[in-house]
Formats: structure tokens, C-alpha cells, sequence
């Protein structure tokens, strides 16, 4: 906490702007985050490569806007070998050379399901991403995004502040 403070006044004193935190959500819920954390623990050790889940959280964490999700999965994936340019284009991955047919179909399922109102899954989709996965495979793509929708809402809504991630910090207390 000192830390994020120490930061805040050095943005606001250089012209930028922070918010700060609303709630320390993990000490007031801590059952709720230890199930949280369970969930990435199965993440951690699902049929679905470690780089491919920080990519997909990466999207995800563009398309919902969260500052704080897309230090963590950005550093995540530079400290794993992830080149600037696939991180930067991302956004227009359909337009893009520089991804497999495996991460586009997640990619495809990814965005998809966090637009669920406005997409509902279609067969389409589905077809896609069963072409590139298997059954479990989707399973564990379709919990990837349940758990960083929820942890993009939770950072969010609580103004979680960006920046001071370090690569890995969170495997530990996912594992």
C-alpha cells in the first residue's frame, strides 16, 4: 500500500492522474478470493499453454477496459518472450499475420463469450474454436475467460491500481 501511494504522488506531482483503490477487496472477501485463486490454479495447470491464457486475458482485458489487467498480462507475456509487435497488434488480431490458427480461435471464443449480450456464441464460433480444440480444451478456454471477466470487473469496480505489477506475482499465490 505504501508503495501504491509513493506512486500515486509521483503521477499526480508529474500532471497525471491516479485513482485510488476503493476497497481492499482480497483482506474484506478472503474466501471469495481464495476461490478465485483456485480457479487460476486450474488455469495454471489446464491443457491450455501458459502463453495462449495470458493472450487471451490480454484481449479480454482490452475489450472491458482494465488498466490494472493489462499491466499484469502485458509484462506476463514480454517476461514469457511475447514480441512488441503481436502485443500491439492484438487488438486487430483478424487483420493481423502474426497469430496461429489455435489463437484465433481462441481469440474468436474469447471475445465472443465477454460479449455474450451482444454475440450469444454462435454456432459459427463454436465451429471454429472446435476445429483448433478439443472438448476439455474449450472447457478450459471458456473458464480462462469466466476468471478474467471476473477479475477485470473486480479491478475495475474496486479501482485496483495499475502499474505496480511485477511479472509472475500472482503465480505463487495462484499455485
Amino acid at each position: 500500500m505504501v508503495l501504491t501511494k509513493c506512486i500515486a504522488k509521483i503521477l499526480i506531482d508529474h500532471g497525471g492522474f491516479i485513482m485510488e483503490q476503493r476497497i481492499g477487496y482480497s483482506e474484506q472477501a478472503s474466501g471469495a478470493f481464495k476461490a478465485m485463486y483456485g480457479l487460476e490454479t486450474y488455469l495454471s495447470h489446464s491443457s491450455i499453454e501458459p502463453m495462449l491464457l495470458h493472450l487471451l486475458k490480454f484481449r479480454v482485458s482490452q475489450i472491458n477496459g482494465c488498466a490494472y489487467c493489462l499491466d499484469m498480462h502485458s509484462k506476463d507475456l514480454r517476461a514469457g518472450g511475447e514480441n512488441e509487435q503481436r502485443l500491439y497488434m492484438l487488438d486487430a488480431w483478424r487483420e493481423s499475420p502474426f497469430y496461429t490458427d489455435r489463437e484465433r480461435a481462441a481469440l474468436e471464443w474469447a471475445e465472443s463469450l465477454t460479449l455474450v449480450s451482444q454475440t450469444h456464441v454462435p454456432d459459427e464460433v463454436y465451429d471454429i474454436v472446435k476445429k483448433q480444440f478439443n472438448e476439455k480444451e474449450i472447457i478450459d478456454l471458456t473458464m480462462a475467460v469466466v476468471a478474467i471477466n471476473g477479475w477485470n470487473r473486480i479491478s475495475i469496480g474496486f479501482r485496483t491500481t495499475p502499474g505496480t505489477y511485477q511479472p509472475g506475482q500472482h503465480t505463487s499465490t495462484a499455485a
